[in-house]
């Protein structure tokens, strides 16, 4: 061999021992540094959505409803009930001061008691007027003037009476009275304010209190008049409260409010509950979901989802990409059809076709999983990520 060709091939040896470190050193380089990704939330899904007529957001109101006042005119003598009280029908539950009605109604019974000893004394008149009229022992002018004087007492008697009535009622009307079963939901005047029949007075109190009947609660939406056509009364729906997530309740369509609100070109629908539950309470933020046909039990059921663009297809299986610190856990999908172990019957009866997306996704767009837990994040799109690489979430 020449000296020539063996340099050569040093220089070949060389060149490609350099070029595998460099190679090494990028791809080390790609595996330690953070990859950046998207990523979206597990979430929990109901099944119901995809037997959506309409959506439609809304508020719970109390169907019968109450701001109670007296029609006297007075000072707030008692109160004996507070917010979040339970009180029945014709009970007390405030007072105003009533010394002088009190009085006026001692002096109505005073009066009905003198006006009913005269009437006594006129009917015993007027009986022995009768008989001695039938000897001729008196004349007929003198037996007309103890008629006279009876149908005088009866009359006086009869105003005495009314009187009392009067200073009755007007006694009663110092009492504030539950007109139904309910609870209190506000206080708004307490013991020492003055209170007037319609508060048009300075530094007067109106209502003393406001109640609902609970067993009356609805949620009231308002509803496109161009979609209002796919509602009719009856028609189920599920509602889902705001403060309580991860729950829906049962409804129907109860009323709809005969007129269009011009200014939003909507329709007032009220949705009964079908159960009253003791957490849902009025001015409540609710949505609505109407329904094509009433839902099964195992339907009312929630679901686990992921993302359709966090799975990917390996070997034969579905795998996504969790996210566990600043690393991503390759974790392999088990759907609904495939139970857990520790709970082999928690997905029982669901599938996919069953679920849907959150927040207005489509149909279909969600995939349920049985391993993992809302709020835990995975990766959309990963592409060639790997297991346990090092991330970097970013924005979408």
């Amino acid at each position: 061999m020449s000296a020539r060709w063996l340099t050569g091939i040093s220089r070949f040896w060389k060149a490609g021992l350099l070029l595998v470190v460099v190679l090494a050193l990028a791809l080390w380089w790609w595996a330690a540094s953070p990859q950046p990704v998207q990523t979206t939330p597990v979430v929990q899904a109901f099944p119901s959505q995809t037997l959506s007529v309409l959506n439609a957001s809304g508020y719970v109101v109390a169907q019968r409803k109450a701001a109670l006042s007296s029609k006297a005119t007075g000072r707030l003598e008692w109160l004996g009930v507070a917010e979040g009280s339970t009180v029945k029908a014709g009970e007390v539950i405030a007072r105003l001061e009533r010394r002088d009605v009190l009085a006026q109604l001692e002096q109505a019974s005073a009066q009905v008691g003198v006006a009913q000893a005269e009437f006594v004394d006129a009917e015993h008149n007027f009986k022995r007027s009768e008989q001695l009229l039938a000897q001729k022992f008196i004349s007929t002018s003198a037996h007309d003037a103890s008629l006279s004087r009876l149908n005088k007492a009866r009359a006086g008697l009869a105003a005495a009476q009314a009187s009392e009535r009067v200073a009755q009622a007007n006694l009663a009307q110092t009492e504030i009275r539950a007109p139904f079963d309910a609870v209190v939901l506000t206080k708004n005047a307490n013991v020492g304010d003055n209170i007037t029949p319609f508060s048009s007075a300075v530094d007067s109190k109106g209502a003393v209190v406001t109640v609902a009947d609970m067993s009356t609660l609805e949620v009231e939406a308002d509803v496109s008049e161009s979609s209002i056509s796919r509602l009719k009364i009856g028609q189920p729906a599920e509602i889902g409260l705001d403060a309580i997530p991860g729950e829906r309740f049962a409804g129907a369509i109860a009323r709809m409010v005969p007129t269009i609100d011009r200014a939003k070109a909507t329709r007032l629908v009220k949705i009964r509950f079908l159960n009253i539950d003791p957490r849902i309470l009025p001015d409540m933020s609710a949505k609505v979901v109407f329904l094509e046909r009433q839902l099964s039990e195992s339907e009312r059921k929630p679901v686990i989802a992921v993302s359709r663009q966090a799975v990917v297809e390996s070997a034969g299986r579905q795998w996504i990409f969790v996210v566990d610190g600043d690393r991503v856990r390759k974790t392999a999908l088990t759907s609904l059809a495939e139970p857990t172990q520790s709970n082999p019957a928690s997905t029982a009866g669901a599938s996919a076709a069953q679920v849907t997306a959150q927040a207005g996704a489509p149909a279909g767009d969600l995939v349920p999983v049985a391993n993992l837990k809302p709020g835990q994040r995975v990766v959309i799109r990963p592409g060639a990520l790997q297991d346990g690489q090092r991330i970097k979430i970013v924005s979408q």
